[in-house]
């Protein structure tokens, strides 16, 4: 990232908000990815020190969202909502097409979800409100998420686990599991030499 907060590989006349921090060994492959970001918090997005995010992921973070890469975190083309805290641990791995959810916005009534979508068309970026509590997210230490996992508000998937691919994770993972499915469940634990390869 320069001065103007460009990065020169960019394809995407954008830049990354001031509001955003980035240790100077991390990457971002494009500004793009700040398209629905909207946080007023300082430090509304942290990149750790080797962090690095590419093509296709997107930070749709609300107003008063704040999200965390930990060091040498790698997301590929993962899609971020955010209106609370979506907390990502040291040497995760987060593979294309997930969806980390600390929201739902909008209401699960029907008759009052109708309301709100009427007035996506009036907003610009074209974003349904966060009219529902967000539930943090926490993504820890050594985490590796397959692709299509969906992980949703209030989980937490403890250190070392393995969510399989297409999963969707609605509860807590205990940590050094391997979990998957819809919804996801415990496959098997690690054993203790896959345990002591993750110390």
């Amino acid at each position: 990232m320069n001065k103007r907060r460009t990065l020169e590989w960019d394809w995407y006349a954008g830049t990354i908000p001031e509001n955003v921090l980035v240790d100077e060994t991390a990457y971002i492959e494009t500004t793009f990815s700040f398209y629905f970001y909207r946080s007023q918090l300082p430090g509304g997005v942290e990149f750790g020190r080797g962090a690095s995010t590419y093509l296709g992921t997107m930070f749709d973070v609300g107003p008063k969202g704040r999200v965390k890469l930990g060091q040498f975190a790698l997301v590929h083309g993962a899609r971020i909502i955010c209106d609370a805290e979506v907390l990502i641990g040291d040497y995760a791995m987060i593979s294309w097409n997930v969806v980390l959810m600390d929201s739902f916005r909008v209401p699960l009534n029907p008759v009052e979800r109708r309301k709100e979508l009427e007035l996506v068309p009036t907003r610009r970026p074209r974003l349904a409100a966060a009219t529902v509590p967000a539930r943090p997210v926490k993504i820890e230490r050594n985490v590796w998420i397959g692709f299509d996992v969906c992980v949703l508000p209030g989980v937490t998937v403890g250190q070392g686990s393995i969510v399989g691919a297409r999963s969707v994770v609605i509860e807590d993972v205990p940590p050094f599991t391997i979990v998957a499915g819809n919804p996801a469940r415990l496959v098997r634990r690690l054993t203790e030499e896959e345990i002591n390869r993750h110390a």
